[in-house]
């Protein structure tokens, strides 16, 4: 049998029964692109590494998994999803061969084979030992990837959860060094999404509660060329949540003014529920 036929009669089923890509929340990414490959000059590319299975629950992704054919060992993809889960961050790899499930955990070095595979709920529970509240409110916001059209690479991925994950541990400070070309302005704008919907502002950041309004937040480049790339990069908020400042607008007034003349409040569509959101401009 082999590995198309393994995935599709044993290991398929078996993410199902423990409730991946069944229970809310929880998806399958099969062959799911990690690296397009090693760029070896004249056009030419090393091989991409690709995983057979990433499993991912309230927007995050949890485990790897690879999958060989019946007759290989149940082992033998082991090296494989522990380089991808290496690469995502991920903490759980499992490798299966259709008969069985054999599953690493790559913070505590633990492994071997698994009575069964672990629903989404568990797999959450161990990778986040402790609850919070802001780690739950981001995750409940899916990254915007223009329907689909559009998926951020691994790093990119990594450098905004990490920007989340200080948040939520109420670090005050954080700075992210990225190579040119690496998507800085991607990262921004992912970053500035989930805080914007999740409704993460100063005033609530430690308070208990839910969240009063959504935050403000300020984009600054170093040309203008630069500022109206990242304008239109940011397109996928709503119209009148963006404002393009101008130099020659703060030259002028000697300050930033945000709204129109007349007017210190404006009303933003809540994304969920649909209704008014007031913002105080002042």
């Amino acid at each position: 049998m082999n590995e198309a036929d393994t995935r599709a009669e044993f290991i398929d089923p078996a993410l199902r029964a423990a409730g991946w890509g069944v229970v809310e929340g929880s998806r399958i990414l099969r062959e799911y692109p990690i690296t397009p490959g090693r760029i070896e000059g004249q056009g030419r590319r090393g091989k991409p590494l690709i995983a057979d299975y990433v499993l991912v629950f309230r927007n995050y992704k949890l485990a790897t998994m690879e999958a060989k054919s019946w007759e290989k060992a149940l082992t033998e993809g082991v090296g494989q999803t522990k380089n991808y889960a290496g690469k995502l961050r991920v903490r759980f790899a499992y490798s299966s061969n259709g008969q069985g499930f054999y599953g690493v955990d790559m913070q505590t070095g633990a492994e071997g084979e698994l009575a069964r595979l672990p629903t989404p709920l568990e797999l959450w529970d161990l990778t986040f030992a402790s609850a919070n509240a802001w780690r739950d409110r981001f995750a409940a916001v899916p990254f915007e990837d223009r329907g689909g059209y559009f998926q951020g690479r691994y790093y990119q991925d990594l450098a905004i959860e990490r920007v989340l994950a200080a948040i939520t541990a109420g670090l005050t400070r954080i700075l992210l060094a990225l190579a040119t070309g690496t998507g800085k302005t991607f990262i921004a704008f992912q970053v500035a999404w989930k805080l914007f919907h999740s409704r993460w502002n100063l005033a609530d950041w430690k308070k208990e509660g839910e969240p009063t309004r959504r935050p403000r937040i300020l984009f600054l480049a170093d040309r203008n060329i630069l500022a109206d790339q990242a304008y239109n990069a940011f397109s996928a908020f709503p119209e009148d949540a963006l404002v393009r400042i101008a130099p020659a607008d703060i030259r002028k007034k000697g300050r930033v003014c945000v709204f129109a003349e007349g007017r210190d409040q404006r009303r933003l569509p809540d994304p969920v529920s649909g209704e008014a959101d007031r913002h105080d401009a002042r």
